[in-house]
């Protein structure tokens, strides 16, 4: 029962991260989401920023989850797994209506100058993405989808920095063609040409 209270304030507050942000998202609001006293809060979490990063942890084991069932699919060519990542990401936010966005994202330019020790965790959770971005594009430059003089580290920062923008423009027009057009972009733009002509992405 007492993991089950823990667990939910957690699940709930992704939800609510995602959709209002850190500092719109106070604790009245979570606790009637969550159906929680604030006694039971403080039992598990001494204070906001504690929870935060608890939260801030479950989502990376979300996406963690994600990368190694897509982006690790053996089955698939590394630029059909990143199309595919990036399909059903814009799935996901479809079925909230755009309403939420990535919640690193989120925190990232809301607390990135006021809060070192959420800014710290944020960071080192982009840096981890990114490392498994790297990995699918060395992949992809090994089985010859990237041209032999790509750079995977600099396409992998760079992927990230779009993807997200792409994710502000969807969550603020509230549908999903700045995800598709960014999508489209990306692969084009790093596919080996011949591959990029012919569209086999």
């Amino acid at each position: 029962m007492t993991q089950t209270t823990r667990d939910r304030l957690i699940r709930r507050g992704v939800e609510l991260f995602t959709e209002f942000g850190f500092s719109a998202t106070g604790l009245d609001r979570l606790l009637e989401r969550a159906q929680v006293t604030k006694g039971s809060f403080y039992h598990f979490f001494p204070s906001k920023q504690v929870y935060a990063l608890e939260v801030i942890d479950a989502y990376q084991a979300y996406f963690e989850e994600r990368f190694s069932r897509i982006l690790g699919d053996p089955l698939l060519s590394p630029l059909e797994r990143l199309r595919l990542w990036m399909d059903e990401a814009r799935r996901g936010m479809a079925r909230h209506g755009f309403r939420r966005g990535c919640l690193v994202g989120n925190l990232s330019q809301e607390l990135g100058p006021h809060d070192e020790v959420l800014s710290k965790r944020l960071r080192a959770v982009l840096d981890h993405w990114e490392g498994w971005m790297t990995r699918l594009l060395e992949e992809g430059r090994e089985t010859g989808q990237l041209p032999a003089c790509a750079d995977p580290v600099r396409l992998a920062r760079i992927f990230w920095i779009g993807w997200q923008g792409a994710i502000l423009q969807s969550r603020l027009k509230g549908h999903g063609q700045p995800m598709e057009e960014f999508s489209d972009f990306f692969l084009g733009a790093v596919a080996r040409p011949s591959l990029a002509a012919r569209s086999t992405v």
